[in-house]
């Protein structure tokens, strides 16, 4: 390490003091990704406390030329929020402990919330004023605002409420010279230029550095229902979609796929789970509803949707919840796949979206392309009500999951994302490029697209120090 690196770290540990800087022996969760594919080093693990010693932090970075590697809750699937200390030396910004929620507008129905403010306490302190934030994830727990805007994160509340930028009305972010943007404005309409706060939801960290935002805020529902249903086939769980839609005036939700291969990992490797449905189904849909009317009324028109697509044949079998403890039951069903198929060995992981209408097709088409390549198993699952698919390729039994990738991961993966582009769809629906899918933005993204991304990244970041090596 250079003299004047390492008088530049001094620095930056004068501006955070001691409570700012992570000891390296605490160090190694913050150096590893969430899923393990990733480990890597920083020259300084660094946790500043306001945006102020942030745009301090990041000064010191741009005129010694270190590269930022921004850190949010680290529950991200590409590996974008992990640093490679090599040639170029790199700190890891931490943003946790930016962590207030700066001021709540139970008037305009806004929040304003730094960086740092994890999900969960976001969703909490809308509901002490009434109020709901409806950014809703498996991470929710560990996830953090700055991490969801930056990688512009969706979960399973899209359908009704949008991904985190619809949800972004105003931003604070340390650009990458050390300036600051102060842009936490709360207006629904403010038409005045270049809209620069959109620049950096999913930039993942690559344009500066999110310190705070301003997000919307609702209504919180009086009543939610829910139910579970078995579906005859794809194109029925897609139509029940539509009908929930109709005839409940837009009050879906969720809407979630689970095929039946899904659903068997889950009854396997999570203890206390179960199929409430005793009728044979390879499909089910996990619908809820949400609403300010009485209970009764809302769960009325949940039931009318059920009993249409019973008499007509697109449901199978239905469950409907009587108590909270029920509702969260079907929930288990659906948010610990990902969980069933660690615990099962592992999988090559998809996430990839197509218009909805689409769905049936692609499915059926992408089972019959895999059938070509090599012996297998599928779990396949995710957000029907906003097309994106959580479409996993599981080793065959016996293999494991290390064989398996590094002998046909590739070929898998490429076959799933080369039909998704041909269907106009997409290769990373929610969980960003980061590292991982760095050549699948290179081989599917138009080359205009990506002039356009470089052009901007040059602009911003002239000396390349921000989350170097991540995304382009």
């Amino acid at each position: 390490m250079s003299e004047s690196t390492t008088a530049a770290l001094e620095r930056i540990a004068t501006i955070v003091g001691p409570k700012g800087i992570v000891a390296p022996e605490d160090a190694a969760p913050l150096l590893r990704d969430e899923r393990g594919l990733y480990r890597g080093a920083a020259a300084l693990v660094v946790r500043p406390k306001s945006t102020e010693e942030c745009a301090a932090v990041v000064r010191v970075c741009h005129d010694a030329r270190i590269g930022i590697v921004p850190q949010g809750g680290n529950t991200g699937y590409c590996g974008g929020a992990t640093p490679f200390d090599g040639e170029r030396r790199q700190i890891l910004l931490s943003l946790a402990r930016l962590d207030r929620v700066r001021e709540i507008d139970a008037v305009g129905f806004t929040m304003t919330a730094e960086a740092g403010v994890v999900l969960a306490r976001a969703q909490e302190a809308a509901r002490e004023q009434g109020l709901l934030f409806p950014l809703s994830m498996g991470s929710e727990g560990s996830a953090q605002i700055g991490g969801a805007l930056s990688t512009n994160a969706g979960g399973l509340a899209v359908l009704r409420y949008g991904t985190m930028r619809e949800l972004m009305l105003g931003i604070e972010a340390v650009l990458p010279n050390g300036g600051v943007l102060s842009e936490l404005k709360s207006l629904r309409k403010d038409n005045t230029g270049y809209d620069l706060k959109a620049l950096f939801a999913g930039a993942e960290g690559t344009l500066g550095v999110i310190t705070a935002a301003v997000l919307k805020l609702f209504p919180a529902p009086r009543s939610r229902a829910t139910a579970w249903a078995a579906v005859a086939s794809v194109d029925a769980a897609c139509r029940l979609l539509g009908d929930a839609r109709r005839e409940s005036g837009d009050e879906v939700v969720s809407a979630e796929y689970v095929s039946r291969r899904s659903l068997d990992l889950v009854l396997r490797h999570v203890e206390g789970a179960r199929n409430p449905i005793g009728t044979p189904a390879e499909h089910y849909v996990l619908l809820e509803l949400a609403s300010a009317d009485a209970d009764d009324a809302l769960r009325a028109k949940l039931v009318r949707v059920l009993e249409a697509g019973l008499a007509g044949g697109d449901i199978l079998d239905a469950a409907v919840p009587e108590s909270e403890a029920q509702r969260r039951s079907l929930w288990q069903l659906r948010e610990r796949v990902p969980e069933a198929e660690r615990r099962n060995g592992g999988s090559v992981k998809h996430d990839v979206s197509v218009r909805i209408s689409r769905i049936p097709d692609f499915i059926a088409r992408a089972e019959r392309e895999l059938e070509k390549l090599a012996p297998h198993r599928l779990s396949i699952y995710g957000h029907v009500g906003d097309g994106n698919l959580h479409f996993n390729v599981l080793p065959p039994a016996g293999q494991s999951i290390e064989a398996f990738r590094d002998a046909a991961g590739e070929a898998f993966s490429e076959r799933v994302h080369d039909l998704a582009a041909s269907f106009g769809g997409s290769f990373s629906a929610e969980h960003g490029v980061g590292l991982l899918k760095k050549p699948e933005l290179e081989r599917y993204e138009s080359p205009v697209a990506l002039e356009l991304m470089r052009a901007l990244k040059a602009a911003l970041d002239p000396r390349g120090i921000m989350n170097p090596g991540k995304l382009l």
